[in-house]
């Protein structure tokens, strides 16, 4: 990431970082629907993101792990 750029900082529930990591490594992301290219280079900036985060270290989530965080983020579903 350019340090040049202006930045926004976004906070995340670790399960949710969980469930997005798993889904944005294991989705092709040519066959996402965009209106514009520069939604998926703003996912891909996203899964860059998600695995710098050393807090969250979502990158060493077991499938136990992804398998808990789908069920908790699914038990605060709205919809």
């Amino acid at each position: 990431m350019d340090p040049d750029l202006p930045t926004v900082n976004v906070a995340l529930w670790r399960a949710d970082a969980v469930v997005l990591f798993d889904w944005l490594t294991s989705t092709d992301l040519d066959t996402v629907p965009v209106t514009h290219p520069a939604q998926k280079q703003a996912l891909l900036d996203l899964l860059t993101s998600l695995e710098a985060e050393a807090d969250a270290d979502v990158t060493a989530s077991t499938g136990q792990e992804i398998a808990a965080a789908q069920e908790e983020v699914a038990r605060d579903m709205a919809w």
